[in-house]
């Protein structure tokens, strides 16, 4: 089973912060680094580490060329990643004391998809092939649409939340990958049971996994409830804990490990990423996850 994340690519500029800006603030940061992002990209990269056979589309410009290289590195294919003469994506994020993190994102060289590339590279894949999406890109809604009637599994992560998820055809997708604040905003509960219940109820061919923090994690799949802690961890950086959770708990699904297996491995990845600085090169190997159990 082949994993093809449509996905986006970006440059993160990080800056350390004793607390995030407010409002109509001017602070100073203490320190500030370059790091290789975007959810696509750090979702590509947990997935080539959990074990799965991943394939990256998307589209980058000429200053992106050695995030490609990242992937390739980590094994990913990256045939389906093209340059354009647009800038790279780029996200410009706080990490306060505490490791809280705020972002601004621009999107870049990851809003130069074409329907046409989306077809020609969606028709390198098979019924069965899992398709994983974010919203950082353009094209989601037509992605959605052309998977699903490819007989593609259809992965979506909401996020970053915003109105164009409620023009996407929802009702396709396979799996939900999200945390509380897009469970809440999809379904207008607030208890994550709740949420879980509702996405049933409002999306009954899809399951959906709901990321939880520092409480854990939760699924719903045909019918049932599952429930995962979240492992201990010191936490340093919290961005791209869910994109690591994401990405291993789609590439032990797609191994064959059951629902309460993919949750644990997911979320003792993302503990591992969190006691790590930076979005890529904080998401540990299968090896590494095996060595902590």
């Amino acid at each position: 089973m082949k994993i093809l994340n449509f996905g986006s690519v970006n440059i993160d500029y990080v800056f350390h912060v004793g607390e995030i800006a407010r409002p109509g603030q001017t602070i100073s940061s203490m320190a500030s680094e370059r790091y290789p992002g975007g959810k696509g990209f750090n979702q590509s990269l947990a997935l080539s580490r959990a074990g799965a056979e991943t394939f990256h589309a998307g589209t980058i410009g000429p200053d992106g060329l050695w995030l490609r290289r990242m992937l390739d590195e980590a094994g990913v294919d990256c045939t389906a990643l093209r340059t354009v003469p647009a800038g790279t994506g780029s996200a410009f994020i706080q990490i306060d004391a505490g490791g809280q993190n705020c972002i601004v994102l621009n999107g870049g060289a990851n809003h130069e998809n074409t329907r046409a590339f989306c077809e020609e590279t969606l028709e390198r894949f098979s019924p069965g092939d899992i398709l994983l999406l974010q919203n950082e890109i353009n094209e989601v809604g037509g992605l959605i649409d052309l998977g699903s009637r490819q007989g593609m599994t259809v992965v979506l992560n909401p996020s970053p939340m915003n109105q164009d998820i409620f023009s996407y055809d929802l009702s396709r997708i396979d799996w939900f990958i999200m945390n509380e604040d897009e469970g809440q905003r999809l379904t207008g509960q607030e208890d994550p049971e709740n949420i879980l219940t509702h996405m049933t109820k409002k999306y009954p061919r899809s399951s959906t996994v709901l990321t939880l923090g520092e409480a854990g994690a939760a699924a719903v799949c045909q019918g049932r409830i599952f429930a995962q802690k979240a492992f201990p961890a010191k936490v340093v950086d919290t961005t791209g804990a869910g994109d690591t959770f994401t990405g291993f708990f789609l590439a032990r699904l797609a191994a064959g490990d059951g629902i309460p297996a993919c949750l644990e491995t997911a979320s003792l990845a993302a503990s591992i990423a969190v006691s790590r600085m930076g979005a890529g090169p904080s998401i540990p190997t299968l090896e590494d996850v095996r060595a902590r159990r």
